[in-house]
């Protein structure tokens, strides 16, 4: 969701890189973890365009898609984040949805429990006809190579909501409490059902959306709803229940806070009991370059739990911040996954620019191809290193011994030297290193994803200008680490 809290000053300071020319050395011995994937959130996007073959093909292959006239380079996502809707336009036993007034029709994601007679998913009190296109989309992404999905709820089904709005009320807690099971029982059924009828099986189920936020408001544009660290205790422990009872291998992940420091509480005020239920810690990225990322990567570490970044979007199209902030959590937060929010959203969010009421779409910004250096290149499998300095990402495939090195340069224009000598073996002696470029700065060059074989390995070391602005990777073969 979108409630962003960025350090302007701390963003500058990694900004600042001096314009003499740097040398970069790798370590060989760096070990943060095996990478998950790259994936994306469906919900508002996909309901609107998910039966598009085209955008699934651009989103989860690695395979060239031309959109729009725009041809670009397949982002190869592997995981899916699939939402359980919570709005429902039926009335029963005199009961219906509030509506909020500034609540987009795009962003009231249908859900399949309609009213509270039963909770037999055969009866008539639900339908599991609604949310078709978020659905397409959601077997798409399976049949072009997707292999990780996660069902996640904004909000509980509107009519289990104190207020019956989906959207939240606030800083109140909005599930009303002779419905903390049902909640549970409602996504536990989703998995069921899509294990048995859709194919899909979900590997982990998340009970909530930035629970602790404010951002759930009777007025708000999307679904929300907020909920007390004893109330996510509880129906943590209901949910592994539901989910056990019905013998579904999924596992429990939360809590998908806002910030990595309200992440941070989150874990300590939920409880040893509830903690132990749970197999990966989410959180979302919108503090930017603020927050304890560290402090979340040790509590995670202790508790031997995975971690994710869950969800990330901001309204910089340049990408750069999107960049330097994935940046800080290779280095402080050591996830084994990152998600963005909406693929498709209004300039500045989307990575393609599109309008999900109005059903058009543009271009893709400038985000879409610096996010493809990371997406393309760090794939499922490879050994996160150390960063090389704060604005590198550096990633290992031990089976086919290549490296990849994503670098940017937001200072004055310099060279940069990558050493690779502290290997065991660095790459044969005057072989070619691909290397992709993006300008993000478009006043330097028309740089969108473009490719270039003029580099060489020398002696361990290779060298390549860096413009300001410009975001370059690099994939070195025959490494092979000490």
């Amino acid at each position: 969701m979108r409630s962003v809290v960025f350090s302007t000053l701390a963003l500058a300071l990694l900004s600042q890189r001096a314009g003499a020319d740097t040398t970069l050395s790798l370590d060989p011995k760096s070990n943060w973890g095996t990478w998950e994937g790259w994936g994306v959130s469906l919900a508002w996007w996909a309901k609107a365009f998910g039966n598009r073959d085209d955008l699934a093909d651009v989103f989860f292959t690695r395979n060239n898609q031309v959109i729009n006239g725009q041809n670009l380079p397949g982002l190869g996502f592997n995981i899916v984040r699939y939402n359980a809707g919570a709005s429902s336009f039926n009335t029963y036993n005199g009961a219906s949805m509030v509506v909020s007034s500034d609540m987009k029709p795009s962003r009231q994601i249908e859900g399949y429990w309609l009213d509270w007679a039963s909770s037999d998913p055969s009866s008539s009190s639900w339908n599991w006809t609604v949310d078709s296109n978020q659905r397409a989309m959601l077997q798409k992404a399976k049949a072009r190579g997707a292999n990780i999905f996660e069902l996640f709820s904004n909000s509980p089904m509107w009519w289990m909501c104190y207020n019956h709005n989906p959207s939240g009320n606030g800083l109140l807690e909005n599930l009303q409490s002779w419905n903390y099971q049902n909640h549970t029982v409602y996504l536990a059924t989703i998995a069921q059902y899509a294990k048995q009828n859709w194919g899909i099986d979900f590997q982990s189920v998340e009970a909530f959306n930035e629970p602790f936020s404010p951002w759930g408001l009777v007025s708000g544009t999307q679904e929300g709803c907020h909920f007390g660290v004893s109330t996510m205790a509880t129906v943590i422990n209901y949910l592994h229940g539901e989910l056990a009872r019905r013998g579904l291998s999924s596992f429990i992940a939360a809590s998908d806070e806002n910030s990595y420091d309200v992440a941070v509480l989150d874990w300590v005020g939920i409880g040893s009991s509830a903690q132990n239920l749970v197999t990966r810690i989410n959180v979302h990225g919108y503090q930017g370059s603020g927050g304890r990322r560290d402090a979340l990567y040790t509590l995670a570490n202790q508790a031997g739990k995975r971690l994710w970044n869950s969800e990330y979007g901001d309204d910089d199209a340049s990408g750069k911040s999107m960049y330097s902030n994935m940046v800080l959590d290779f280095t402080w937060l050591h996830p084994t996954a990152w998600v963005y929010w909406q693929a498709i959203d209004i300039p500045g969010w989307g990575l393609i620019v599109g309008d999900n009421d109005q059903l058009t779409l543009s271009s893709a910004t400038t985000k879409y191809f610096v996010l493809a250096h990371f997406a393309r290149h760090i794939r499922p499998g490879m050994r996160i290193m150390s960063t090389l300095d704060d604005n590198t990402a550096a990633a290992y495939d031990p089976a086919s011994q290549k490296l990849v090195i994503v670098a940017a340069n937001w200072g004055n224009a310099q060279t940069i030297t990558f050493n690779l000598s502290s290997a065991k073996s660095a790459g044969s002696n005057g072989a070619i290193v691909p290397r992709w470029s993006t300008q993000t700065n478009q006043t330097n060059g028309p740089d969108q994803y473009t490719s270039f074989t003029d580099t060489t390995i020398n002696n361990g070391k290779f060298s390549v200008p860096f413009s300001t602005g410009q975001v370059q990777t690099f994939e070195i073969s025959g490494v092979v680490l000490t």
